[in-house]
C-alpha cells in the first residue's frame, strides 16, 4: 500500500508539559494534516512556569535518531530548537544535507529559556553565519536576534542575518510596535505582518508554535509570503484559545 503521509521533522527538545519543544512541535504538525517525526537532543526539566535543568542527549544518539528517519522517510522540511552548541548544530545541518540537499530547514534559534538558562554555552560568529547560511528561514524575537550578534545594533543584526537566509523576526517582543513581524526573504525583499487580533493570551512554548507552523505551511508548498501569513494567523488562534499558559492547538474537524 503506497504511503500517503507528508512527513515533517521536529529537531528539539523534550519538554514534560508539552507546551514546547518536539511534543508542540508535533501537535502543530498534526493541525496541520502533517504527519510529526521528531529528534530528540535534550531532556528538560520544567513546567509552563518553572524551568529547573536541562539534560543534553549525547550526540551518539542524536545522530542515530536521525539517520534512522532520513533511512526510511522522505522528509522536505525540518524544524530545529534546542541545541547544544553552533558546532554540534552545524553537524546535524550537514547530515540533514547529506541525505537531502535541498531540504527545508527553519531555525527556532532558542538560546535562552524564560527562566535566564543560557542553551548554547558558546557562541561563535562564524560557525552562526555558517548556520544561517544552510537554513532556509530563522525566526528569531526582537531579543533573540540581538544576542545572536551582541555586538551589533538590531539593524546590523537584521543585515547579517538577511544576508545570509530568510528571516520571520518575531514582534512578540518588540518595543515600537508589539505584534508586528517582520519578514525578510530573498534577499531583497520584506513586508510586515501585523496582528490580526487586539489582544492575545501568553503562552509557553509560542516560539516553537510559530516556527512548526510557517515549516508546515512551507512543507505544503506554499509561497513565502503565504506561509507566514498563515503561520501568523495560526499562532495567534493558538494564543488565544485559552486564558492559561498552555494553549490548544485547533485541529482541522475542530468546531
Amino acid at each position: 500500500m503506497k504511503d500517503s503521509n507528508t512527513y515533517i521533522a521536529s529537531i528539539a527538545g523534550f519538554d514534560p508539559s508539552g507546551g514546547a519543544g518536539i511534543i508542540a512541535d508535533v501537535k502543530t504538525f498534526e493541525a496541520h494534516q502533517l504527519y510529526g517525526l521528531s529528534v530528540c537532543t535534550a531532556v528538560t526539566v520544567q513546567s509552563d512556569i518553572s524551568f529547573k535543568y536541562c539534560q543534553w542527549i549525547e550526540e551518539s544518539i542524536v545522530m542515530a535518531q536521525l539517520d534512522i528517519l532520513l533511512e526510511r522517510f522522505s522528509i522536505p522540511v525540518v524544524k530545529i530548537g534546542i541545541v547544544s552548541s553552533w558546532n554540534f548544530l552545524l553537524r546535524v545541518i550537514k547530515k540533514l544535507k547529506k541525505y537531502n540537499e535541498n531540504i527545508k530547514i527553519v531555525l527556532d534559534p532558542v538560546l535562552r529559556s524564560s527562566t535566564g538558562f543560557d542553551f548554547h554555552e558558546e557562541t561563535s560568529p562564524a560557525s552562526i553565519e555558517e548556520v544561517l547560511a544552510s537554513c532556509f528561514f530563522v525566526t528569531p524575537n526582537f531579543n533573540e536576534i540581538k544576542m545572536l550578534f551582541p555586538n551589533k545594533t538590531l539593524e546590523q543584526a537584521i543585515a547579517i542575518t538577511t544576508a545570509h537566509t530568510n528571516l520571520f523576526l518575531k514582534g512578540g517582543h518588540r518595543e515600537d510596535r508589539v505584534g508586528w513581524d517582520e519578514i525578510y526573504f530573498e534577499k531583497a525583499k520584506h513586508f510586515t505582518l501585523p496582528p490580526n487580533v487586539s489582544k492575545v493570551y501568553d503562552k509557553h512554548g509560542s516560539g516553537c508554535v510559530l516556527s512548526s507552523a510557517l515549516a508546515a505551511n512551507l512543507s505544503k508548498g506554499l509561497s513565502v509570503e503565504v506561509a507566514c501569513a498563515n503561520a501568523k494567523r495560526y499562532i495567534e488562534t493558538f494564543l488565544n484559545s485559552n486564558s492559561s499558559l498552555l494553549g490548544n492547538h485547533k485541529y482541522p474537524n475542530d468546531k
